[in-house]
């Protein structure tokens, strides 16, 4: 594995137009923003467009205007995965090239009928389409494209977590890359785009902790350098579920903007500010002086 220690700092925000941000969505903006400028860094903002089914109208604006509000000001042009179609698609090509990556013609019923294990992150695909005959049957729907792993573990130390690893062959199985409606999977995505942008560091929260061994092996497949990865704590509801939209997380109140910016400082573990009635655009530029990424604790943290 590549470890890119040399480069200048690039790092980056890359929330999902699904909804408006809300508090987990800060804490990682506000951690990944301060790593880089703590470090003279590059903070650049990526919108992972890539479901649209899953999108809310108007959400990729208000999540820009959001940040604007709290003065997370990024470098350079967004980038949008909607207009990376070509991107994806070459590096498909090329992993066809290689013999890595195979159709799969199989429906969620067609895995479960399969028995398969459960792994880390859903059933452990069972490889029926790499039996040719299967295929042949199958040949009349549209496929998805996975991707061989293989039996060897891929690990990586996280700068918050500490070791982590996998199995990817007993604990994941081969992952889709391209679904079969389509739509390009997250995990080429991000490789692709993270290598694009020349990411070093990648701040994000610990529910994609576990994609992330499935993103080593495509970076060696790609021959692409392997940032340095720090996943933050999660942010829970009294009754211990993610905030997320899914749990119904409510939107950032604009109006008590320095309040949660100085909750996030606390979660971050940043000491005691100097000053009562700080602006935002204060306590990042504070923040940044004293920020120290050994000092965030891994353990998910309730915040009601």
């Amino acid at each position: 594995m590549i470890i890119t220690d040399s480069k200048p700092y690039i790092g980056r925000f890359a929330p999902s137009p699904t909804g408006r941000l809300h508090i987990g969505s800060l804490l990682t903006a506000v951690a990944s923003f301060l790593d880089a400028r703590s470090k003279r860094g590059i903070w650049l903002v990526r919108m992972e467009d890539l479901d649209p089914p899953r999108e809310m109208a108007g959400a990729a604006d208000d999540i820009l205007r959001t940040l604007e509000a709290f003065s997370l000001t990024w470098d350079g042009a967004v980038m949008y995965q909607h207009q990376r179609h070509a991107a994806y698609q070459a590096v498909l090509e090329q992993l066809q090239q290689q013999d890595v990556v195979y159709p799969c013609f199989c429906s969620r019923k067609d895995i479960a009928a399969a028995k398969p294990v459960m792994g880390v992150d859903g059933w452990v695909y069972p490889r029926r389409c790499e039996d040719a005959s299967w295929r042949i049957a199958k040949a009349d729907k549209q496929a998805a494209w996975r991707v061989r792993v293989p039996d060897a573990v891929f690990g990586f130390d996280d700068a918050i977590v500490g070791h982590y690893e996998q199995n990817l062959a007993k604990q994941v199985g081969d992952f889709v890359l391209k679904r079969a409606d389509g739509w390009w999977a997250y995990q080429l995505a991000v490789v692709v785009d993270d290598a694009e942008q020349g990411m070093t560091h990648v701040v994000r929260g610990q529910d994609l902790l576990v994609s992330t061994p499935r993103q080593l092996h495509l970076q060696q497949l790609l021959g692409f350098s392997t940032p340095h990865y720090a996943h933050l704590p999660l942010l829970t509801n009294a009754e211990g579920q993610k905030w997320s939209k899914q749990t119904l997380a409510p939107a950032l109140n604009w109006s008590a903007k320095e309040a949660l910016m100085n909750q996030i400082l606390d979660i971050l573990g940043l000491p005691k500010r100097p000053e009562s009635q700080m602006t935002c655009e204060q306590l990042l530029q504070w923040a940044t002086l004293y920020w120290d990424i050994n000092q965030v604790c891994p353990e998910a943290q309730v915040v009601v």
